[in-house]
């Protein structure tokens, strides 16, 4: 698919300031459409919001045009946009009377606030006319549940330089560029470099360095503090899509990516992705991912979320709208998919994050999990804090842990779980009310430490209290404390008291 035809930025800045002006953002849309209406255009059901824009205001005709790819009356269409530049741009173009869009736009709010806009190609974006089903090769799409998933689980650190790889319609290099001072986005795609180029120019960004290529290719040696990317993840027979799917056997492009990303990171630098992975008979998942780190590397794994591999052909056959076309034809394609998942012994596809920290580390730190419960996004300050935790507990043996001072972590709440007019718990639990949201079990010791961390105490005077408290030896508890303390620090309940 050409990029000819796509729109040019010549004056993106005066297109943002109309749909500004008609309050063409993401709480403009909520305002106007209603709460059904927009949860509705979500899910590409365009009949409430058609219901909803009837009227002759700007905001209802950049509605229909942008959103709901519907013709406006050209008269319309002038008192909502500088017209004739946008139709000298290629953002419009012109239907006898009316006036049609060329590209979806889609409102989009930054994390501090800022109104942004997401370009991608007509029936693409998540909330768009049509959804991406059916749509073919080299289509470009708009913003998914993956591509902000990505964004809220990136650091936020203020960096020099950051890589987005992969780029689509630039979600990603539009975040990178509020704290990064170099953004270099790469595609194997061309129509998505130049959708980036729009997406920045629209959203009132500076620009970034595009490259046209495949995985790290285009940059080089060239090494960053940040690398994102939202691959083309799904294990399929072939490349058919080229938004999806990554061409290569299995889930070799993830791997490839990982195992490639620590030569082009800088010291103390992060590596951020969303990944699926095969589910092979007779190994774990959670080896054959910790195979891809790179040396030097920490590594931090979480899948959220296993598919047989029946259900995860039907997804994406259904992605790509092939349950519309002929039975014959679809059954084929769903035959061939087992057949390749069979001949690559894979009983199910994992989904999830990896991310890596370049630490230098003798000893890395590969921590690889399953989460499939809720969190609350955004995680970034929750996967930085990790990797905190991980060099903190590395650099300390068991005498300098016993040694240091704690407090619990914000938020952090105990409930005592028993019998109803029980005399005592029957078990303690900790909980996280933010970030990962993880609860652990806790013994008496446990519940008793946890509750006396104030940081006014060492670890070690406050395990001497509980042992006289307890009638126990403290000599014994020390010794059998030391790896429940880890495990506490480790995720995210307990943290060394400022000093």
């Amino acid at each position: 698919m050409s990029t000819k035809s796509l729109p040019v930025p010549d004056h993106a800045p005066r297109l943002r300031e109309a749909l500004l002006s008609a309050a063409f953002t993401a709480d403009g849309l909520l305002d106007l459409l209603g709460a059904p209406a927009y949860a509705a255009l979500a899910r590409s059901e365009t009949v409430p919001a058609l219901r909803a824009t009837r009227g002759a205001g700007a905001l209802e005709a950049l509605v229909r045009l942008f959103l709901l790819q519907c013709a406006v009356p050209q008269e319309q269409a002038r008192k909502a946009l500088p017209l004739e530049e946008c139709l000298a741009d290629g953002w419009v173009t012109r239907d006898g009377d009316d006036v049609r869009a060329t590209v979806d736009v889609r409102p989009y709010g930054g994390p501090e606030g800022q109104d942004w806009f997401i370009v991608s190609d007509l029936g693409c974006a998540v909330g768009g006319a049509g959804g991406a089903s059916g749509q073919g090769e080299g289509v470009v799409l708009g913003v998914g549940g993956a591509s902000t998933t990505l964004a809220g689980i990136t650091i936020r650190t203020p960096v020099a330089a950051a890589l987005d790889l992969g780029t689509g319609s630039g979600i990603q290099a539009l975040h990178a560029a509020q704290h990064a001072t170099r953004v270099t986005a790469t595609d194997l795609n061309p129509r998505a470099l130049h959708f980036t180029r729009l997406t920045l120019a629209l959203s009132g960004a500076r620009e970034a360095d595009l490259r046209e290529g495949s995985l790290f290719e285009p940059v080089g040696s060239d090494t960053y503090d940040l690398i994102v990317s939202n691959p083309p993840f799904v294990i399929s027979p072939g490349a058919r899509l080229t938004y999806r799917d990554g061409g290569m056997g299995g889930d070799d492009l993830c791997r490839s990516l990982v195992q490639q990303a620590g030569d082009r990171l800088n010291d103390g630098g992060h590596a951020q992705f969303l990944a699926n992975w095969q589910h092979v008979e007779g190994e774990e998942w959670q080896d054959r991912l910790r195979s891809w780190v790179p040396p030097g590397c920490d590594a931090w794994i979480v899948q959220r979320e296993v598919q047989d591999v029946t259900q995860y052909v039907e997804l994406w056959l259904r992605d790509s709208g092939d349950h519309r076309t002929d039975p014959a034809r679809y059954a084929a394609r769903y035959d061939a998919w087992l057949d390749e998942f069979e001949a690559r012994r894979t009983k199910s596809v994992g989904f999830g994050w990896i991310t890596l920290r370049k630490s230098g580390a003798e000893r890395p730190s590969i921590v690889a999990e399953e989460w499939p419960h809720p969190v609350e996004q955004p995680l970034g300050d929750t996967v930085r804090a990790h990797f905190a935790r991980q060099d903190y507990l590395r650099a300390r043996d068991d005498a300098a842990l016993l040694a240091d001072h704690f407090v619990l972590a914000e938020e952090i709440m105990q409930e005592q779980v028993g019998m109803p007019g029980a005399e005592d718990p029957e078990h303690v639990v900790l909980r996280q009310n933010r970030g990962m949201r993880r609860a652990t079990k806790v013994d008496t010791v446990g519940a008793g430490f946890a509750g006396a961390c104030d940081g006014s105490l060492s670890a070690g005077q406050i395990l001497d209290a509980i042992a006289q408290l307890l009638g126990e030896d403290p000599v014994l508890l020390r010794d059998r404390t030391p790896g429940a303390l880890r495990l506490l620090i480790e995720e995210g309940f307990l943290e060394p008291a400022p000093r």
